[in-house]
């Protein structure tokens, strides 16, 4: 037995990093893998006992990305996405969520802080030294000293600690010229929303709604349920339950959510009692107490996105990331306009955007990633979403790794070295459009052939189909690649890219229902599990020879599930033999790239 009666004063534990993280959703992940894997110490900080964010099960938004074909994003978006095919093809959300804590937990340069809130941080000058965060379950703080922060908590928690400049609401069209901004800026912005999963059962099912559930009838839900077609809503996830644009969706969240709960039972009332929405045997089966946010705080970068960049194209000589989603501009009003919830402005996709956008214009060691990058509002309405926030993680976690090795600031990272950060980029799978993979000198003067015939196309730097030309080598099953050097030399990884058929996806592939990214809303009775897309190599062998003439087998897979593989070396050779086994579809064998590296 224990028994105290004096005053305790709570713990702190200290943490040293290269760079620590605050804010586990997508964002956040990838920039705290991306920078462990690239060989620096990483903490990341996460107020939830769930990573994931916005796409975890306590939120379940799907995860959104450019639209269109040969766009899909790549890097550790994919893998994750793949990993979630091969090891959860029901789309369970305790699968999904163990997914991304393994993804985190498996890096040897990566400490992860659960259930730890962000509360303050300490400066010398423009820098910040160190943050602190409460640990909920253990009643202990955490102190993390570190050399760079990514702040990827969605509502910029570190710009009120630190002084960091930011933006909150919209823009007048006049400061930037952006004919979709409003004429007067205001503090408006887009809304929360906490979302309904429901699922068909073999037998009708009663729904009692809480006493305290808002009611709605048929003429509530303009541009919301089509009631013209009953069946409708079994395609949705409610997204357009919203609330908080004409309030502060920070301060004001919990206020929001106990109204969001009433209009989401209301709804959910509707459907099962109303008569008029099919759904007797449909019942609720999960409804989100913790709203997932659209938009809040955004930081100021050495340069602000703004509606013409995006519409351009956004060519920018520091490309680092993409987006393709359309300038999604939700109604501040949200539940309580009658007029549409969102307004969808046309946006290219791809549209570039540039590194400038991703650390802070006035505090020196600060970078950040996600929905809180520095854009406009107009520019958010595209940048917000999941994959886009992802990818941009990545880069700010390669672009930190990048400036500990050079023993530089974030800052300095443009313009010297942003083509290195590129190149990193793009050897980690990520897709910048308008550049190539440019390989190293161990590559110099390489020779792939196939059956006598050279493939070039192995070599030429772009990893996916473009502008309709398929930049893969497309063989049979069994047929050998084999790829010679001029000189034996020293090689210490190989690197492949395969096929993950990056249209698996799209409007023309698949229909609503059975649309999934990565996971997906309301469950049929039929639901088909998600398999490894058909087109990824599951089975291969590598060879080599040291340059006396002889092979030697270094590599047998047989179960890969992943578009992009590294395969350590650590050897002079003179020729290397790469042998497709077996697809996870069955048929050809298919490559984008087979480079050696030297490192």
């Amino acid at each position: 037995m224990i028994k105290k009666t004096e005053r305790e004063a709570f713990p702190i534990k200290e943490h040293e990093a290269d760079l620590c993280v605050v804010g586990g959703g997508l964002a956040g992940m990838c920039a705290a893998v991306s920078a462990a894997r690239r060989g620096i110490r990483v903490v990341l900080m996460q107020d939830r006992p769930v990573l994931g964010g916005n796409a975890s099960s306590e939120i379940r938004m799907w995860i959104r990305g450019a639209n269109g074909r040969d766009v899909r994003e790549t890097g550790l978006v994919e893998e994750i996405a793949l990993e979630n095919c091969y090891r959860n093809p029901y789309m369970n959300f305790s699968i999904w969520d163990s997914v991304l804590y393994e993804k985190v937990m498996e890096e040897k340069n990566l400490e992860l802080l659960l259930n730890c809130s962000c509360l303050d941080a300490k400066m010398e000058g423009s820098r910040i030294v160190s943050v602190t965060g409460w640990q909920l379950t253990t009643q202990m703080y955490h102190r993390v000293n570190a050399g760079i922060f990514a702040d990827c908590s969605g509502d910029s928690i570190l710009a009120p600690l630190t002084g960091a400049a930011w933006r909150m609401g919209r823009e007048s069209r006049e400061e930037f010229g952006e004919d979709i901004a409003p004429e007067k800026a205001d503090a408006r912005t887009m809304g929360m929303s906490c979302l309904i999963q429901a699922r068909q059962t073999g037998r009708p099912v009663r729904f009692i709604p809480p006493k305290w559930a808002n009611h709605y009838t048929s003429e509530d839900f303009p541009y919301r349920m089509d009631l013209k077609d009953p069946e409708q809503w079994k395609v949705e996830n409610f997204w357009w339950l919203e609330l908080g644009g004409m309030q502060d969706t920070i301060r004001d969240t919990e206020e929001l959510r106990d109204e969001l709960l009433k209009i989401a039972y209301g709804v959910w009332d509707f459907i099962k009692n109303s008569g008029e929405v099919k759904a007797e045997n449909w019942e609720l089966e999960w409804m989100g107490f913790l709203p997932g946010k659209r938009e809040s705080r955004r930081y100021e970068g050495a340069y602000i996105l703004k509606q013409a960049d995006v519409r351009s194209g956004g060519h920018f000589p520091d490309l680092i990331g993409y987006g393709g989603w359309t300038m999604d501009d939700h109604n501040p009003k949200g539940f309580q306009t009658r007029e549409k919830p969102t307004t969808y402005h046309p946006a290219p996709s791809p549209y570039g955007i540039p590194y400038r956008c991703l650390y802070s214009v006035n505090i020196e060691n600060l970078m950040f990633a996600g929905r809180n990058i520095s854009t406009t509002h107009t520019a958010n309405s595209s940048t917000r979403v999941m994959a886009t926030c992802g990818v941009l993680g990545q880069a700010v976690g390669t672009a930190a790794a990048l400036a500990c090795r050079l023993g530089i600031s974030p800052a300095q990272i443009w313009p010297a070295h942003v083509h290195t950060l590129q190149q990193e980029l793009l050897e980690d799978g990520c897709y910048l459009p308008g550049y190539r993979r440019e390989s190293g000198p161990v590559m110099e003067g390489v020779q792939i052939m196939c059956g006598g015939r050279e493939v070039p196309v192995l070599q030429d730097g772009l990893e996916r189909c473009l502008d309709g030309t398929d930049h893969a080598w497309e063989g049979s099953i069994g047929e050998e690649l084999i790829l010679t050097l001029p000189q034996p030399r020293r090689a210490e990884r190989l690197r492949l890219v395969f096929d993950s058929d990056l249209n698996r996806d799209t409007w023309e592939n698949q229909s609503w229902r059975v649309k999934r990214y990565p996971m997906k809303c309301n469950s049929f009775l039929d639901d088909e599990p998600v398999s490894v897309p058909g087109t990824i190599l599951r089975a291969y062998e590598v060879w080599i020879d040291t340059g006396d003439g002889n092979w030697e087998k270094v590599c047998e897979e047989t179960e890969n599930y992943q578009q992009l593989r590294f395969l350590p070396l650590g050897c002079i050779l003179k020729r290397i033999k790469f042998i497709p086994k077996a697809a996870w579809g069955g048929g050809k064998a298919r490559v984008y790239a087979m480079e050696l590296i030297s490192d």
